[in-house]
């Protein structure tokens, strides 16, 4: 999936290029490592990017060797829930139930080879009866910026669900990272499009039908659609949830926070990208791709500069960012 918009990264990642589209963590694109990273575990031929009308000629241009019929284009961005009901339902209209992987095109996972040998042990029991099967991680700190899956925890392979748990306090967080059964939520679901079907018709019939019933998915049906994610959508809702738990490093590289767990910091902790001078500076992350900067005196601060705009947050404040920027975008004329 590589259609949202990465608020939280603002204003590298804006609306008219979000964060998969953009080089963070290497010198490809995250939906260049993906897709390539995918490539060498999976047949091509059954590698689908979904992605919103904006995006589709970044997409083309990132991935030339992505053929065309392997396209799944939503007319309008309306979350996670209305994206996969589309890409279930080419599936069914196809004729195929083999199990599918949907997953978020902007995460960063190293060793590709440990998620592939995961999703074929998810696979086989996907593949049985209505069952979705989602991949926990073995959390390491107690992260405020990822929802929690909490999991009845029998010893199983596969654990059953009790709850999706939202984004915590920090004092919660550091209570859920001792307790068992307790991991991040990766976003990375396994299901045959039947199930996805049945659930959809189940639970979010408002999503399911109008695509159904349509001669045309055009502007004028996805607008009418709930905006909602399938966490909210169908996996709280399910009896049928399952969790996997994995320990391959994993995140989401969703903060500009994040990329202190990635970049190279300099003798007095600062993370520095771009044409950037600083001085009695310090635990500061600087992005420029502008002109030459120069930042003096300043600690625990996140400074971005690109065309898009100017971002100057304390990191404290860094939580509220999204917010902000979703209110920018409806000054504008955009859509929350």
């Amino acid at each position: 999936m590589a259609g949202g918009k990465g608020n939280r990264l603002w204003p590298k990642s804006a609306s008219g290029k979000p964060k998969q589209f953009i080089a963070l963590t290497s010198k490809e694109t995250m939906l260049q490592t993906t897709y390539r990273s995918l490539a060498r575990y999976v047949d091509k031929e059954k590698l689908y990017v979904a992605t919103a009308a904006p995006y589709l000629a970044l997409v083309q241009e990132q991935l030339p060797e992505l053929e065309p019929s392997r396209l799944i284009v939503e007319p309008l961005q309306r979350d996670t829930a209305p994206c996969i009901a589309l890409a279930a339902l080419r599936f069914v209209r196809e004729g195929g139930d083999e199990a599918i992987v949907t997953m978020p095109a902007d995460h960063l996972i190293p060793d590709t080879k440990a998620l592939a040998d995961k999703l074929a042990e998810a696979e086989a029991h996907a593949q049985a009866g209505e069952t979705i099967v989602t991949l926990g991680v073995v959390p390491n700190r107690p992260e405020t910026n990822y929802g929690y899956i909490h999991t009845d925890n029998d010893g199983s392979q596969v654990l059953k669900v009790r709850a999706f748990l939202e984004k915590p306090s920090k004092e919660r967080a550091e209570e859920w990272l001792s307790m068992p059964g307790v991991y991040w939520n990766s976003g990375i679901c396994i299901w045959k499009p039947s199930t996805i079907a049945a659930a959809m018709k189940r639970y979010q019939p408002s999503i399911w039908y109008p695509l159904l019933e349509a001669q045309a998915i055009d502007e004028s049906v996805y607008a009418k659609l709930p905006k909602i994610s399938i966490d909210y959508a169908i996996l709280e809702k399910s009896e049928h949830t399952y969790c996997i738990p994995v320990s391959f490093d994993w995140d989401d590289v969703g903060t500009w926070q994040s990329l202190e767990r990635f970049g190279q910091t300099d003798a007095s902790g600062n993370i520095v990208i771009g044409n950037v001078i600083l001085a009695q500076a310090s635990n500061n992350i600087v992005f420029s791709d502008m002109r030459q900067a120069i930042i003096l005196g300043a600690d625990d601060l996140i400074v971005v500069a690109t065309d898009e705009g100017l971002l100057v947050c304390h990191k404290s404040n860094e939580p509220l960012l999204k917010k902000y920027v979703q209110q920018l975008e409806i000054d504008e004329g955009g859509e929350r």
